[in-house]
C-alpha cells in the first residue's frame, strides 16, 4: 500500500472565505493516529494564483486538551471581548461567498494544489 493511501484515514474540509481548513486523520507506520490541521490561503502573486499553507499536528494524547483550550478561547472571545457580535452572521456570509465562487476556486483546483498541480506553494 502506498504511504499516502495508508496514512490518510479521514478528511474534513471547512471553507472560510479565502481560506480553507483541512482536518485530516492520519496513521503512523505502527497504526497510531494523529490529526493534522492545515490552513490553505489562496492569493494572487505576479499574475498567478498561489496557495500558502500552514500545518499543525495534534497527537492523541493532546486531543482533549487542545479541544478544551480552543473552546475556552473561542468562548472568551465571544463572551468577553465581543459580546455584542452576532457570530451566526459569518456563517451566512460564508455561504454567500461559496455561491459566488469563481470557476478558478472549484474543489478540483484547490484539491489539485495539495496533489501536486502546477500551482505554486509559498
Amino acid at each position: 500500500m502506498h504511504r499516502e493511501e495508508r496514512e490518510k484515514i479521514y478528511s474534513k474540509r471547512v471553507r472560510a472565505g479565502k481560506r480553507t481548513y483541512f482536518f485530516d486523520v492520519r496513521s503512523t507506520r505502527s497504526n497510531d493516529y494523529y490529526l493534522t490541521i492545515t490552513e490553505s490561503r489562496r492569493y494572487q502573486k505576479d499574475g498567478e494564483f498561489v496557495f500558502e499553507k500552514s500545518k499543525m499536528f495534534v497527537y492523541k494524547e493532546d486531543f482533549d486538551k487542545v479541544v478544551e483550550a480552543l473552546q475556552e478561547t473561542v468562548d472568551y472571545i465571544k463572551t468577553e471581548l465581543m459580546p455584542g457580535v452576532d457570530f451566526s452572521q459569518f456563517k451566512t456570509m460564508s455561504e454567500d461567498y461559496e455561491e459566488k465562487r469563481t470557476p478558478a476556486l472549484t474543489d478540483e483546483t484547490e484539491d489539485d494544489a495539495f496533489g501536486g498541480s502546477d500551482l505554486k506553494w509559498e
